[in-house]
């Protein structure tokens, strides 16, 4: 697949528009810029890559709204070097923006042929990025303590293990609510059992799927 001119034109419209919406974040615009979205699409739905609405990618799984990703993004306040913790690989796409800017991403996929088909791609992108299939309730306490943990699917919930696998001053940012409606939440880590929560809006995400889903 070919990263053209005309592409990478559709990008810096979508960058434009991205900022009109009110993503400020400088490097996570240029993240946006730089990663080919059409590479996470089927062949057939390329016209749509740039366009700023989530899309089907199979296993009745999406691939995150381009205003969605930049978003969540720049909630995580992401540093060079951070290890990050993100629930629910999907495409890859998102895990390649944080890849980007800097940081070492561990990926949890429940469904084996979007893991598969992910990790492939991010290979081929040369991002950082550590693919694994599981649930991602339970996180990745093996790999623990995080920088920063993110989640790109519907929680009915925060789970605890999630939370307890931040370091102090990390960041959680997870959308919180039913399958039709959640709240963004950015949760800050400020001592043992202790959290400092805001709230960033209203979102629609696809169920986070679990063990027994």
């Amino acid at each position: 697949m070919e990263d053209t001119f005309k592409h990478q034109a559709l990008r810096k419209k979508l960058v434009q528009h991205l900022k009109k919406s009110g993503i400020k974040d400088f490097k996570v615009l240029q993240a946006i810029e730089k990663i080919p979205r059409h590479f996470f699409f089927n062949s057939a739905f390329l016209q749509f890559a740039y366009d700023d609405v989530a899309f089907q990618i199979g296993e009745g799984q999406t691939i995150s709204q381009p205003y969605t990703v930049a978003r969540q993004s720049e909630l995580l306040e992401v540093r060079k070097g951070d290890k990050i913790l993100e629930i629910g690989t999907g495409s890859g796409y998102q895990a390649s923006i944080l890849s980007t800017l800097g940081a070492e991403v561990y990926s949890i996929e429940r469904q084996k042929k979007l893991h598969d088909k992910a990790k492939i791609m991010l290979e081929k992108l040369n991002c950082n990025v550590k693919c694994f299939y599981g649930d991602g309730y339970i996180g990745l306490p093996e790999f623990a303590p995080f920088d920063r943990a993110i989640v790109t699917a519907a929680a009915p919930y925060i789970p605890e293990p999630l939370l307890q696998q931040l370091k102090p001053r990390g960041i959680l940012v997870i959308p919180v609510g039913n399958e039709t409606t959640q709240v963004m939440k950015k949760i800050r880590k400020i001592g043992d059992n202790e959290y400092d929560t805001k709230d960033y809006g209203n979102f629609s995400f696809v169920p986070m799927l679990g063990e027994t889903t």
